[in-house]
């Protein structure tokens, strides 16, 4: 259960890295630039409702599943 419930949470920050990911693409170097001598440490923080809504959408539109396949090699 623990693993089932750790695995969906890594899944889910992979899927909003991976969106976050191509909404900057444009602008990568000017927020390197930007951040240089900055702490990242608090930059993206979400409440456990936020990030239990966002496991609840990942496993009803299939991505945990479309993982699961990936990660298992089927």
């Amino acid at each position: 259960m623990k693993t089932s419930i750790i695995a969906l949470a890594f899944a889910a920050f992979a899927i909003s890295g991976l969106a976050q990911a191509a909404n900057n693409t444009t602008t990568v170097a000017a927020t390197q630039t930007e951040q240089s001598g900055t702490s990242r440490i608090g930059a993206s923080q979400k409440t456990r409702a936020e990030v239990r809504h966002e496991l609840v959408q990942a496993q009803q539109d299939g991505q945990l599943a479309s993982l699961r396949t990936l990660y298992r090699g089927s």
